[in-house]
């Protein structure tokens, strides 16, 4: 009996601990959200965000959808040729890409580079005490920081998610057409005419949840890390796991948004 009671316990522990790191990471959403649409305003801070979070992330993301797009060419002609099926291999490798590999894949790399770059940087200026001086000097750390890098991630992302599903597609066509003797014509007028723009707008609002959720994650591990080198350590690799597994729970809530019927 001790022994289900002490389960029982720890569960609620455990339990309680999640719904508490819930709440925690919800009113910091809350906050960094207020902060981006009441001043003062840090154009600079933004601008900065915007080419970490975007522009330096571009030849990752391209190259990780070009390669994507044509390994999946090359998995849906050896599947589809089981059945006599090829000739759809342009139009699943549209749907493919813009639905749920571009997103998802642009997302990940983000957490990957972005998270863990800002969680390591906030972090180790809490370690300094750099936030305390901003402080000092009457900065609010949520709007000076936070604000502006979340901003960013819903502006950029979504730009580079539309950016590489083309670059996915287009992947696919090279390899279709230089390995699989495709007619280029053909398989572009495949691609466009199967494309919808409920397609393109759930990409691009998948981009934006996406980026949002990253930048999110590395401001709040950062903001929260422990002190000394092991909690930036810490802080970094929490926030990439946080804003990865929360990137794939928000994609599958959004594809059943977009697409249960």
């Amino acid at each position: 009996m001790s022994r289900a009671l002490s389960l029982l316990a720890a569960l609620g522990r455990s339990v309680m601990a999640f719904l508490a790191a819930v709440g925690r990471v919800t009113i910091f959403a809350a906050q960094a959200i207020s902060h981006i649409f009441r001043p003062p305003f840090y154009p600079k801070e933004l601008g900065q965000a915007l080419l970490s979070v975007g522009y330096f992330s571009l030849p990752v993301v391209g190259l990780t959808a070009f390669f994507t797009g044509g390994a999946l060419a090359l998995q849906i002609y050896s599947g589809g040729a089981r059945f006599n099926a090829e000739a759809v291999v342009p139009r699943i490798v549209a749907v493919g890409m813009v639905r749920e590999l571009g997103p998802v894949l642009v997302g990940l790399m983000i957490a990957a580079r972005v998270t863990s770059s800002i969680a390591a940087e906030i972090a180790t200026m809490k370690v300094t005490e750099q936030i305390d001086a901003l402080v000092t000097l009457s900065t609010h750390p949520m709007k000076y920081l936070t604000a502006p890098r979340v901003l960013a991630g819903l502006i950029a992302v979504p730009v580079l998610v539309g950016i590489g599903d083309v670059i996915g597609v287009m992947g696919g066509y090279m390899v279709s057409t230089g390995r699989l003797d495709f007619n280029p014509a053909t398989y572009l007028q495949n691609t466009v005419d199967f494309i919808e723009a409920q397609d393109v707008a759930s990409s691009l609002v998948k981009g934006a949840v996406f980026g949002f959720l990253a930048a999110l994650m590395g401001c709040f591990y950062g903001m929260h890390s422990g002190r000394g080198a092991q909690g930036v350590g810490r802080a970094t690799k929490a926030s990439v796991v946080a804003a990865a597994v929360l990137i794939l729970a928000a994609n599958y809530l959004l594809t059943e948004l977009f697409f249960s019927a």
